[in-house]
């Protein structure tokens, strides 16, 4: 459908949680978006020493966590973009790849501090609005960036990925942090263990 405005979410989900499903929920049914897309991100420009679980595994937890849930989607569009992935490139081959569309970027308080770093953030503003949520500890403004960025009241999330990923090293069960399909993929495939 022509003129569908698309959410775009992008991130490593290394691995997906309820904190980034409670995010995506909240901007779906309260922002001007008619889709969300979860962009599973290959390879961060601002963390290259994340240790990152295999794509195609962290692409397969994102699709378990959203099952057929209307209205979502996962994309692995960034496997096949040249590493690492810069989200202006990525932008500009879905306009060319959906003419139509409308995308806008939803991100975190902590993305908007250093946007003003991001590759060719000034062009990205004008292809996208933006749609930051909060994040503990981290401003919600940015002084050198302008251009249509809604601040959006969604919950306050302290649930991280590195916490996630620490905990299961460790031992410890904390299934309730994620869909119970992730969980039980973790368990399954052995991520995130001590090696």
């Amino acid at each position: 459908m022509a003129g569908k405005r698309i959410g775009l979410f992008f991130g490593t989900f290394n691995p997906i949680h309820m904190g980034h499903l409670i995010i995506a929920n909240y901007m779906l049914e309260f922002c001007p978006i008619d889709e969300l897309w979860f962009v599973v991100s290959p390879q961060s420009p601002f963390k290259k020493h994340q240790t990152l679980a295999d794509d195609r595994h962290r692409l397969e937890m994102v699709n378990l966590a959203i099952g057929d849930t209307v209205h979502y989607r996962a994309t692995d569009i960034e496997f096949y973009m040249p590493k690492p992935s810069y989200t202006i490139d990525t932008v500009a081959y879905l306009y060319d790849r959906y003419p139509g569309k409308k995308f806008s970027i939803i991100m975190g308080a902590d993305n908007l501090e250093t946007f003003h770093k991001w590759k060719n953030f000034e062009k990205l503003l004008e292809l996208c609005p933006v749609l930051v949520y909060p994040r503990p500890g981290h401003s919600l403004s940015n002084s050198l960036v302008k251009g249509d960025i809604a601040i959006v009241d969604a919950p306050l999330m302290e649930i991280s990925s590195s916490f996630i990923r620490k905990s299961i090293a460790e031992g410890k069960d904390i299934r309730f942090f994620l869909p119970s399909e992730v969980w039980n993929y973790i368990q399954k495939i052995g991520l995130y263990r001590q090696r």
